[in-house]
């Protein structure tokens, strides 16, 4: 299978220091590595944690000015190419390592261990971490030419395809306009499910996009299918994946309406509270028949997506009752001076 120019290899780059999920990875790994130098040290469980908790002692001051610093220059580092920030990176690590030596003499007791093995201890752990997240980003990223077909194939169903093109010629004789007016949305929205789509994008492209698609899904479901639209007090300069709204309201059309012989409505809401984006889409449920089938792998397409972006700074959330689904996302509210 021939792969397409340099839309699938993974660009690589520092992890974004702001991001929660990221902060407390760091922290994590970085208090696993010090309660296993503990057991290394120690002879038994009990003196395991005592020696925890006096390298606590030194470690916790240390771990939580990086994560400050790497929070404040996050975005210089972050605009380095790849092995400049990592340099960078290590090379701030050392010099708090060496602040921290002279200045916290009295955390380091009346014997402290010469600097030079301090620096080799700080430089392999933030190695370790750098390489960590490194290939963390290549295994979340759709790399694959497979994984990137896959992606395409649950965002376009060969069913609307044909059924739009359907719907399409038979407007042509009785309502040119429209039918012309149609092809352009089905032209802009295939341009941008074909295109490479691993950068944020505007919140109002993003739902343009949803009215595009839902004025094809009227030529061919007419009077079956309709949404409200809860989105006035949609920041439309927010930041968010492509394509994370336009599958979701696939899904409720082909799960929701499709199945059904009589009306249905589908309503999505998109608004911001306080730093945090939230899009609610509802869809009408039915328990029985086998209509669900590929619903949960597309949204956890979606979710990988988003974690993918924000981290643990984003969730997707579903329910289902009697008669209705809901898919609730929440990311950060990032614009683009922000981002």
């Amino acid at each position: 299978m021939a792969r397409s120019i340099d839309q699938n290899a993974y660009a690589g780059g520092l992890p974004n220091f702001r991001n929660l999920g990221i902060l407390l990875r760091i922290g994590l790994i970085v208090n696993a590595l010090a309660f296993a130098a503990a057991i290394v040290k120690s002879a038994d469980l009990s003196g395991a944690w005592r020696q925890f908790i006096e390298i606590c002692a030194l470690v916790e001051p240390l771990l939580i000015l990086s994560l400050l610093a790497l929070a404040a220059l996050n975005d210089l580092l972050r605009r380095l190419p790849y092995s400049a920030g990592a340099i960078a990176v290590v090379a701030l690590e050392l010099a708090l390592t060496t602040g921290f030596y002279v200045e916290g003499r009295v955390l380091l007791g009346e014997r402290p261990a010469p600097l030079e093995r301090y620096w080799l201890l700080v430089a392999l752990t933030t190695a370790a971490l750098l390489a960590y997240f490194e290939l963390r980003g290549r295994a979340l990223s759709p790399a694959l030419p497979e994984a990137r077909l896959q992606a395409l194939q649950a965002r376009i169903r060969p069913h609307f395809l044909f059924n739009s093109i359907n719907a399409v010629l038979s407007l042509i004789r009785q309502e040119p306009r429209r039918a012309e007016a149609a092809l352009e949305d089905m032209a802009g929205l295939f341009r941008v499910l074909m295109a490479d789509n691993r950068e944020l994008t505007p919140l109002a492209r993003e739902l343009e996009l949803c009215h595009q698609y839902i004025g094809i899904e009227q030529l061919r479901l007419g009077d079956r299918l309709k949404v409200e639209w809860h989105t006035d007090k949609a920041p439309r300069d927010a930041l968010v994946p492509p394509l994370v709204l336009q599958p979701l309201l696939e899904n409720a059309v082909y799960h929701g309406i499709e199945p059904r012989s009589e009306p249905g409505t589908v309503s999505i809401h998109v608004y911001a509270l306080r730093d945090e984006l939230h899009a609610v889409l509802r869809n009408p449920y039915r328990r029985d028949g086998d209509h669900h089938a590929g619903n949960k792998m597309a949204l956890a397409n979606i979710a990988e997506r988003l974690q993918l972006h924000f981290d643990a700074e984003a969730s997707l959330g579903t329910r289902s009752g009697a008669d209705a689904f809901e898919v609730h996302i929440v990311m950060p509210y990032v614009k683009e001076r922000d981002s």
